[in-house]
């Protein structure tokens, strides 16, 4: 048993094989770990803890994910079947990839935190942990410098806290459901800019999830009408065929 505190309800069941899936903070997270039962809890935890999750088992399998997808962060197990984690985290800094990395072990040896965190990694958390503390430790990263989460973001009289995940217009609280608030959320860190519609399914939806095409358009809609009516003065744009566009409105 390597996790404390654990309980019956941190296990969910599978649907199928375990591959690219989420929910999110709507931060995407990719969780690198062989041992079914602890990514199975990890997996769990964190989507309750309303972040994007996406698990696999091998060395090979966290490649191919890191190489195709676009992660705010990662967590790593170093014992894999196919190989050691420590050189995927090794080559991950030779190629230039700078996705923060935790690594998550039983390997609780100063000599091998020293190791791990010389290869790269960003933090380091030893087998058994407190899920509490992997999420706060998860938090604490993408909180960090140029990390994926930050704390205020505003545009014109829209104002969304991303630690508290509140949004509020003129100083007036606006209760969102989570995808519309995931949505929000992209749209502003990236304000200005067109958002593909492709970026927005990949960071609300995972890979194992049927999606139906105008999933995101009707999110996008009810948001669109609820700024609107909350008298917000932000717009959301549609550029047809590609994606979406916040921008404040004028006057």
């Amino acid at each position: 048993m390597w996790l404390k505190g654990a309980t019956p309800k941190d296990v969910q069941p599978h649907r199928g094989r375990l591959v690219f899936a989420s929910k999110g903070k709507h931060m995407r997270l990719l969780v690198i770990e062989d041992e079914p039962r602890i990514s199975e809890m990890t997996k769990a935890a964190l989507e309750r803890a309303e972040f994007v999750v996406d698990a696999v088992h091998l060395r090979g399998d966290a490649r191919e994910a890191l190489a195709n997808t676009s992660y705010d962060a990662a967590i790593l197990d170093l014992g894999l079947p196919d190989g050691d984690g420590l050189s995927l985290l090794v080559e991950l800094r030779r190629d230039g990839n700078q996705v923060p990395v935790l690594i998550l072990t039983a390997r609780d040896a100063v000599e091998q935190r020293v190791l791990g965190l010389d290869a790269g990694a960003d933090d380091y958390l030893v087998k058994p942990f407190a899920m509490s503390e992997l999420i706060a430790r998860t938090k604490a990263l993408l909180r960090r410098p140029g990390g994926a989460l930050g704390t205020t973001l505003q545009a014109g009289n829209t104002v969304f806290d991303t630690i508290g995940r509140d949004v509020s217009i003129a100083g007036v609280p606006l209760q969102l459901p989570r995808r519309e608030t995931a949505i929000l959320e992209h749209l502003l860190r990236r304000q200005g800019r067109v958002v593909p519609k492709s970026v927005l399914e990949d960071k609300l939806y995972g890979i194992d999830k049927e999606l139906e095409s105008n999933a995101v358009p009707v999110h996008v809609h009810h948001l669109r009408r609820r700024l609107q009516e909350g008298r917000a003065s932000v717009e959301i744009h549609t550029v047809r065929g590609v994606g979406y566009l916040l921008v404040e409105t004028k006057g």
